[in-house]
């Protein structure tokens, strides 16, 4: 092993271990620093202690010139950023050679969130779906629950995911959360989706581990959950693809649609940056002009 990759072998480590990042995280660190030494060994890459800003503007040029998407090109540097960052506290690096590089402005795309008949509408699919004879009967009891928490809480797929029968306070109607960076928050549960859980758990016998399971009695997968919505999706008439995290999108917009204040959304949402939270308040102002243009008699 080359000095090179030790350093950044010693770099994902540091991340996995003393930054608890996630899988995807690391996985887009470690492609981002490939991706960057295999443009450079074109031209014999000169170590990382050594490269220049130079490289990293030719680098830049090229993801450009190969009209790769803005959002990509910024996560590939602020990968690499946060190497050169790692190597200077670190590793003896004197400064980082990315500290004047200048990337492109992120292009601010607006959520896709659905209106909340459409949500209704996604809701209650599980319950009209028909059952397979291999599907135990609880099944559409679980995915209405899953779908009722999305909703609720607004959780990351991987956070829902996770969730175990003890994180849940019924009680209270709060479930305890552990978020990007292993952080804890704690959400509040609407009835709604409380109720569905409790029917699920009665349904299913689920005392304790984790909260939702799949037909082998194990926790599901967050691939199983994005099937599952894509499954109910199509029964529906809604004219979107949706994901898990738009869910999460809609959630964040219809809080603040109906007055929530941009601080508890970001809380709710485990943001660590205000400035993360606040795209949704133009997805808001755009949903309340465009109701204001279509009722009011001299909008236009």
């Amino acid at each position: 092993m080359t000095k090179d990759d030790q350093l950044a072998d010693a770099f994902i480590q540091f991340q996995r271990v003393e930054k608890s990042a996630s899988d995807r995280t690391l996985r887009n660190y470690s492609q981002a620093l490939h991706a960057f030494q295999s443009f450079m060994e074109e031209s014999t890459f000169p170590g990382w202690l050594e490269c220049e800003l130079e490289d990293f503007r030719s680098y830049l040029y090229h993801c450009m010139q190969s009209d790769m998407a803005r959002s990509t090109i910024r996560l590939k540097f602020s990968a690499l950023r946060s190497f050169y960052k790692y190597l200077v506290h670190r590793q003896g690096l004197a400064k980082s050679p990315l500290v004047e590089l200048q990337l492109p402005k992120q292009e601010r795309k607006l959520p896709t969130v659905l209106n909340q008949s459409q949500i209704i509408e996604l809701l209650e699919a599980p319950l009209h779906a028909e059952l397979s004879k291999q599907a135990p009967e609880w099944l559409p009891l679980r995915d209405t629950a899953i779908l009722e928490l999305f909703y609720s809480t607004g959780l990351r797929l991987s956070e829902l995911a996770a969730l175990k029968v003890d994180d849940l306070d019924h009680t209270q109607g709060i479930a305890r959360v552990l978020g990007k960076g292993a952080k804890e928050r704690m959400v509040p549960i609407g009835s709604y989706a409380l109720n569905a859980v409790q029917k699920y758990r009665q349904a299913a016998s689920v005392h304790e581990g984790p909260l939702f399971i799949n037909k082998s009695r194990r926790q599901i997968s967050t691939t199983s959950i994005g099937t599952m919505l894509k499954k109910y999706l199509s029964m529906t008439n809604i004219p979107i693809h949706i994901t898990p995290h738009k869910l999460r999108h809609s959630f964040a917009t219809h809080l603040l649609d109906n007055g929530a204040d941009l601080r508890s959304v970001q809380e709710l949402l485990g943001h660590a940056s205000l400035s993360t939270t606040q795209i949704y308040t133009h997805v808001s102002t755009k949903r309340m002009k465009e109701a204001y243009d279509k009722a009011h008699p001299r909008a236009k």
